[in-house]
């Protein structure tokens, strides 16, 4: 009689049917033997005797019956006859045999259905597996064709049986090798197994440790108690409350398997350097469900060692959603609450695993709040005063001046690099990192074309006022390398993906509240950490050295002059200048030691502010050129030049 009959026993079967089917459980299935069995047009039958104990199993077939025959189970003994569907046009049944050693369980599926014969007991120790083929038994005309093993052909011919030979080994040592090695999808065959060996309480092996609970009508919430690791604290282990929401209300009875991963070996991919999670790792699955936005979290508690209060720890999850046999940990979805430099509990909506990922060598920034107000304050004050400025560029008489094209095209930079900049927190937290793909590729292009111009402005200002009889370059030229050449980087990191995106500035204050923006990720080894040192600083370099350089030249060329003997106030436009060609962003590099508590404001506060110094030198200039008819201005050395030229006619 076939065990377990009855609604329930139907959809156990079905639910390993569909199980097996989709292949989930293949890597822990130990034996597999599929064939075809001919047989006659009478009555069918399938015919068991297993005992317990690792020797032989014989698989044969006869005219009217198919029978699985000897001595594997460490649990199971089970003999009995069951009597198959009549079929009697066909003469021939596709069948496959199963045998799970470490859950003691055996069924045979035949013609699509399936039989199960030996049940799962729990988590077996010492079992009988790698069967290994024997010699075939002869050729008849009713019996086996087709037969394979593991999808390996053993013989197309037909053969009345098979014999198989196993041997006695550690099953669960076994199991865990296979579940450490390889991708991460391989994690999950430890909580299905458990789930499937219809064990409740404690199940332990030697590469996790699991408690099986099941929730029933009434559920009113638990708190588990995970099994301890030999010569492990009670109190070192992980806590676990499960809340009454998550029990699905349409069942009456549904299991819930949570694992504690000692060792987070198997976990630790897609991390990068200097970002390893603890080592424990706490897995929550609930049977044949999928569990997103509970209106009331899970509570996972970790103890672990002192965390230093300068290194962040963020409650992070598997997130299965992506290739599953890779493990991404993600940050949504979960609330990490600190409890102390050795607690740290987990507030989650949703199922999977769990652990703390620690950042190691993080560079946090002091006074964030304050440099983050004085940024955005600055970035305004600039977008504000560019505004102004190509206001006053395009209205006054040399507005289609060369010099004037070249300063309108560092205000529009300028007004674009702060207006981004000043955007680009609000974008980080509302858009996330689809909209900072766009918004902080967006950004470096300002960035880089703001830098391309500084330096167009130091070529023009060189060319006007050293170069008086060549001709400067048409201001084409100047725009296609201001706003032209910065695309083309951009476009290419766009191409290679997975550079922009939303990046985390963390604060000194508080670790665990970065600050978010849209930027380059910089972290290292990433494709972005190269561009920013090759394509970043490369065309800072350049700008700080020439502007350094045109400052030397330009200040050499015009301290004998008259403008600069009667009015001092032309010191402004020197500094102005300093401002313009980059040199503050120089500051960048003066940020250690004794330095690090200054430089970082007075870097916020130059460069935020360069728009508003642009206006500003350009208002300055415009007053002495009112009141003395001249200018340190590219524009006076444009009319000199012009009057040298009409002298040497």
């Amino acid at each position: 009689m076939e065990p377990n009959q009855g609604f329930g026993g139907t959809l156990w079967m079905i639910f390993l049917f569909a199980l097996f089917a989709s292949g989930s459980g293949e890597n822990d299935r130990d034996f597999k033997m599929c064939g075809t069995w001919r047989h006659g047009n009478g009555l069918l039958t399938l015919a068991h005797d297993l005992k317990r104990g690792c020797g032989t199993i014989t698989i044969s077939a006869n005219e009217s019956s198919l029978s699985i025959r000897g001595e594997i189970t460490a649990q199971c003994e089970n003999s009995s006859v069951i009597k198959l569907d009549p079929s009697p046009e066909a003469r021939e049944r596709p069948f496959c045999v199963y045998w799970e050693p470490l859950l003691d369980l055996l069924w045979v599926e035949v013609n699509g259905q399936n039989h199960t014969l030996c049940w799962p007991s729990g988590l077996q120790g010492n079992c009988c597996t790698d069967l290994s083929q024997g010699e075939n038994k002869g050729i008849s005309t009713y019996g086996i064709l087709n037969a394979t093993q593991r999808d390996d052909i053993i013989s197309y011919k037909t053969h009345p049986a098979y014999e198989f030979f196993g041997e006695i080994i550690n099953c669960k040592n076994k199991f865990c090798d296979e579940a450490s090695q390889g991708s991460g999808d391989k994690v999950n065959m430890i909580e299905e197994t458990v789930m499937r060996s219809k064990v409740l309480g404690n199940v332990v092996l030697p590469c996790a440790l699991s408690s099986v609970v099941e929730m029933e009508e009434g559920f009113q919430g638990y708190n588990i108690t995970l099994p301890a690791p030999q010569g492990v604290p009670p109190q070192m282990i992980p806590s676990v409350h499960l809340p009454s929401c998550l029990k699905p209300p349409e069942k009456k009875k549904v299991k819930v398997v949570c694992t504690y991963f000692k060792n987070s070996i198997l976990f630790q991919f897609n991390l990068g350097p200097g970002k390893p999670i603890l080592e424990d790792v706490v897995g929550i699955t609930v049977e044949n469900e999928i569990i997103t936005n509970l209106p009331e979290p899970i509570r996972i508690g970790f103890h672990h060692s002192a965390i230093p209060t300068s290194h962040s720890r963020k409650c992070v999850s598997w997130d299965t959603k992506k290739d599953p046999a890779e493990v991404t940990w993600k940050k949504e979805g979960c609330e990490t609450i600190q409890k102390g430099v050795e607690d740290t509990e987990c507030h989650c909506n949703h199922l999977t695993y769990f652990a703390i990922l620690v950042q190691l060598e993080p560079r946090p920034v002091r006074h964030l709040v304050a440099l983050t107000v004085i940024t955005s304050m600055g970035c305004a004050a600039s977008t504000l005063s560019c505004v102004v400025l190509i206001y006053f560029l395009n209205t006054q008489r040399r507005a289609k001046d060369q010099s004037t094209a070249v300063h309108r095209g560092l205000a529009m930079a300028l007004f674009l690099l702060s207006l981004l900049f000043f955007l680009t927190g609000t974008v980080a937290n509302v858009g996330g990192n689809k909209a900072c793909w766009v918004f902080g590729a967006a950004l470096h292009y300002a960035l880089l074309s703001s830098f391309s111009w500084m330096f167009i402005e130091v070529l023009h200002t060189f060319w006007l006022v050293y170069m008086v009889f060549s001709p400067s370059p048409n201001p084409y030229v100047w725009h296609l390398v201001g706003f032209g050449l910065p695309a083309v980087p951009v476009i290419v990191l766009l191409a290679i993906g997975k550079v922009y995106g939303v990046i985390e500035v963390v604060s000194s204050e508080d670790v665990n509240n970065p600050y978010l923006m849209c930027w380059m990720d910089v972290s290292p080894h990433s494709v972005g950490l190269l561009a920013h040192y090759f394509i970043n600083l490369t065309f800072l370099a350049v700008v700080v050295l020439s502007g350094l350089i045109m400052l030397f030249l330009v200040l050499r060329n015009i301290q004998n002059r008259d403008e600069w003997r009667k009015n001092k106030v032309a010191f402004l436009s020197i500094w102005g200048l300093s401002c313009l060609f980059g040199t503050t962003w120089g500051l960048g590099f003066l940020d250690f030691g004794q330095l690090s508590e200054f430089i970082p404001f007075l870097f916020c506060i130059l460069n935020s502010l360069q728009g508003f110094f642009l206006m500003l030198r350009f208002y300055i200039l415009e007053r002495m050129r009112k009141q003395s008819g001249s200018s340190l201005d590219g524009s006076t050395a444009s009319s000199t030049r012009q009057q040298m030229l009409q002298e040497k006619s």
